[in-house]
């Protein structure tokens, strides 16, 4: 066994001529008004110089989305060229969660996907399928359309147990690394076999707080979220807005039902089939998913993996240490 290493449809119609004269007009207007250069104006494609649509990797278009086996619409950004890395993103959030790591990778020349898993984000809000087996059969759809192969797994919080039930799911034969950060594997409810996870009533609150006021909810949350709860924090009013934002994005259902995933799936088993190299990214001020329950059993769990813990990082580490997680990234994806 490798010796594992420790490092410290309303449709509305525009009343007004949409011609590409009268949008010059207005954008010239526009930019006059706020003191902006002429040449912005230039720089703008004409319609028959849009971005081309998916598989062109030129970013977002309307037809962005797979249509899994049960005909729900899974929604994705696929950007740049090169060796794929594929993100699954924590509850109750998007793809929009990994801003900061796709742009900085897609410009180190990688390939970077990220979807927005069901029930969330712009994808399809199935009633049924909110639970770990179908999470990881709907990313196995999106790698198989898309036909990836030595990808990088990513994946953050909820998107880290999504990428562990693929693997054991699904195999690795289209994977070559997997990362799994603040990631709540193996299991995070308290059971006669995990006497150290915690009790179902705090997962209940969390419930609780979803169905009566979720918008307030997610606000509150967002505070232990990033670590903004602690008296020397720097708080980002507009990533507590954006986590807000993505947040209610979610269908209600979604967000409900992903709650019991996320904390009452037992994925021992899972961790125990990766056979890729894998690197463990934790924060040791995660007030979301504790670090002893999480990110030090999955290097133990997982053979060869390598664990870094971030002293005093929280739970949404790839925001508050974007730097330094994208560092670590890059990294691990030329060794």
């Amino acid at each position: 066994m490798a010796r594992n290493r420790i490092d410290v449809h309303t449709h509305l119609v525009p009343p007004f001529d949409m011609s590409r004269r009268n949008v010059l007009v207005g954008g010239a207007a526009m930019l006059a008004a706020f003191g902006l250069p002429m040449r912005l104006l230039a720089d703008q494609p004409s319609p028959a110089s849009a971005p081309a649509p998916y598989g062109n990797n030129q970013g977002e278009s309307h037809i962005n989305m797979i249509t899994t086996k049960d005909g729900t619409k899974i929604y994705f950004k696929d950007w740049g060229t090169g060796r794929p890395v594929v993100f699954s993103h924590g509850w109750p959030l998007t793809a929009d969660a990994w801003d900061a790591q796709m742009l900085f990778l897609g410009e180190h020349g990688y390939r970077v996907i990220a979807h927005d898993r069901r029930g969330h984000g712009r994808s399809s809000q199935p009633w049924n399928g909110n639970e770990m087996d179908t999470y990881a059969d709907d990313l196995a759809t999106l790698i198989e359309t898309l036909d990836l192969k030595n990808a990088t797994l990513v994946g953050h919080s909820t998107g880290g147990g999504e990428v562990a039930r693929y693997i054991g799911r699904h195999g690795s034969k289209r994977v070559s690394q997997a990362v799994l950060i603040a990631a709540v594997p193996p299991l995070m409810l308290k059971t006669k076999n995990n006497p150290a996870g915690l009790p179902i009533s705090v997962f209940d609150q969390i419930r609780a707080g979803v169905v009566a006021d979720r918008s307030q909810f997610f606000k509150d949350l967002s505070m232990p979220f990033y670590g903004y709860n602690k008296p020397d924090a720097k708080i980002s009013q507009g990533v507590r807005d954006s986590f807000w934002l993505q947040g209610m994005q979610a269908s209600i259902k979604g967000a409900y039902d992903c709650i019991k995933a996320f904390s009452e799936t037992d994925q021992t088993e899972d961790l125990k089939k990766f056979d890729v190299p894998t690197l463990v990214l934790q924060g040791d001020a995660d007030q979301i998913v504790p670090f002893a329950d999480s990110g030090l059993l999955q290097s133990k769990l997982i053979k060869g993996a390598t664990l870094k813990v971030y002293p005093g990082a929280p739970h949404g580490l790839c925001t508050t240490h974007a730097d330094q997680v994208n560092a670590d990234l890059l990294a691990f994806l030329k060794s």
